[in-house]
């Protein structure tokens, strides 16, 4: 496939590609351009050209055009999750789920723009007019991970482009078909330059794109050390950075919580899309009275879990996305069996399957915070899980990485879940329910997590406009007398 710059198809200026590997069968299954620097400063240019009349546009007409984007993918939704399943190897059932998810944040941002997005102020004398109004940045740099190559993408593009910037989008190099699929299928109505879709790897066409001097948005989801390059190259700009990084989630299960219901739960959080969330149930800290039931419940579920190819209907996990990924798990399993942990189920790559990521879903038991299954993000099939012994430890532990993007907690106590969700840093809290999204309610994280903004919600469309604050005096004469006296 091509490249979608300014309304055209068009390969590298080099004519380099990348391949895209289904994970798997670990076959090729098509070439994408690999951007240069020049490509970026095209997509760019045409961003910038777009910008001056989409910005322009009258919300309602913005409104429609996010309107005829939703009914076209809704008319395309089955190729698009066959697709994404190819090159991203989840389960079929996951991007079904996904589809739903990208109509819905399109729909609700097609909605919010048609509502007053300002306020008026009252003035400071009696001809004057004070009002708050937001406007759009501009061209908005969207770089997208593997995960969710299309949940995350809308859930940058619907909010940046109802708000009136235009996008230039870079998918993950590992799964860019499904994303240009869009701009042939779903987006060709937007005119030429709101949307660009550019392809590539490496840290050259990122830095062109994300430092580019007419590009004042970056939108960003990804690890933090690749968040952290993009602050310091780009902190002589000061651009608006919207930035979701990495997480390492925890759940605590108090005693008062049925084992069995919280094993299947957290058998869910940590193993849905193969534990590639960035808000996946990565450690979890067990009431010590209820710890041996848990792990008993816990592994039953897991061991059940069926691994395979996404497309087959009895899947329950498919495979990771790459080898990177893949070696970094058998990382962390290696580091927590060498420190004392148990490993209860999984462990090892799936004799079963000769070719493939195919990871078998793992339990790590009694895991200590000095291993790197506790302090690291994992991002793969694996879950650690410790006792506690009182809900301040409980929380200690929570809180004691880097990290704070999402936490669970699972539990009736209304104590216990008052000071659960006071004293733990972390964007988003679940109580007795890991992970649904609600596009109404914002969602990124705190300490490394993330920036201070938001996806989803009021917040999320607020994260790609600026505030402006107009005074406007009906007689200036009235006001003269305060001025200078000018000869």
């Amino acid at each position: 496939m091509q490249m979608y710059i300014d309304g055209r198809w068009c390969d590298a200026a080099d004519g380099e590609t990348l391949a895209v590997i289904n994970p798997a069968t670990e076959e090729m299954l098509d070439t994408v351009p690999n951007a240069t620097i020049a490509d970026i400063e095209l997509a760019v240019a045409s961003s910038k050209r777009a910008f001056a009349g989409w910005r322009k546009l009258p919300a309602r007409e913005r409104c429609d055009h996010l309107k005829q984007m939703s009914q076209k993918l809704e008319a395309s939704r089955e190729e698009f999750e066959q697709l994404l399943t190819h090159e991203q190897g989840k389960a079929l059932a996951e991007h079904r789920e996904e589809l739903d998810i990208c109509l819905n944040t399109i729909d609700y941002y097609a909605q919010l723009i048609r509502n007053g997005i300002g306020k008026v102020i009252p003035p400071d004398n009696e001809t004057a007019f004070n009002f708050v109004m937001r406007e759009p940045y501009g061209p908005t740099a969207c770089i997208i991970p593997f995960n969710y190559p299309l949940l995350l993408l809308f859930w940058k593009i619907a909010p940046a482009l109802a708000a009136g910037n235009t996008v230039i989008v870079k998918p993950s190099e590992k799964t860019p078909l499904a994303t240009l699929k869009l701009a042939e299928q779903v987006l060709a109505h937007f005119p030429p330059g709101v949307i660009n879709i550019v392809t590539g790897c490496g840290n050259k066409i990122g830095d062109a794109l994300t430092t580019h001097p007419d590009v004042p948005t970056i939108a960003f989801t990804g690890s933090t050390a690749v968040g952290q390059h993009i602050i310091r190259a780009t902190a002589h700009q000061v651009k608006n950075l919207h930035l979701e990084l990495g997480g390492k989630d925890a759940a605590v299960i108090a005693e008062d919580m049925d084992p069995a219901l919280a094993a299947r739960a957290i058998a869910t959080s940590s193993m849905w899309n193969a534990g590639q969330i960035c808000t996946s149930t990565e450690r979890v800290f067990v009431a010590e009275s209820i710890y041996p039931r848990f792990l008993e419940e816990l592994t039953a579920v897991v061991s059940a879990l069926r691994l395979g190819d996404g497309l087959d209907p009895d899947t329950d996990i498919g495979p990771m996305c790459d080898a990177s990924g893949f070696a970094k798990v058998e990382r962390h399993i290696a580091d927590a069996r060498a420190k004392g942990a148990r490993i209860l189920s999984g462990g090892q790559r799936s004799a079963r399957h000769a070719r493939g990521y195919f990871f078998e879903p793992t339990i790590i038991a009694d895991a200590r915070p000095d291993m790197l299954c506790m302090q690291e993000e994992t991002f793969g099939p694996t879950v650690a899980v410790a006792p506690y012994q009182t809900i301040e430890q409980a929380i200690e532990l929570v809180n004691g990485t880097a990290y704070g993007l999402g936490a669970v907690f699972m539990g009736h106590n209304p104590q216990q879940i008052r000071q659960f969700f006071l004293d733990v840093k972390a964007g988003t809290v679940w109580i007795n329910d890991p992970l649904p999204d609600n596009v109404a309610g914002p969602f990124g994280g705190m300490k490394h997590s993330g920036s201070h903004s938001r996806e989803l919600g009021e917040e999320g469309l607020f994260s790609f406009m600026e505030t402006k604050h107009v005074h406007w005096d009906f007689d200036p004469a009235a006001r003269a007398v305060n001025w200078f006296d000018k000869p």
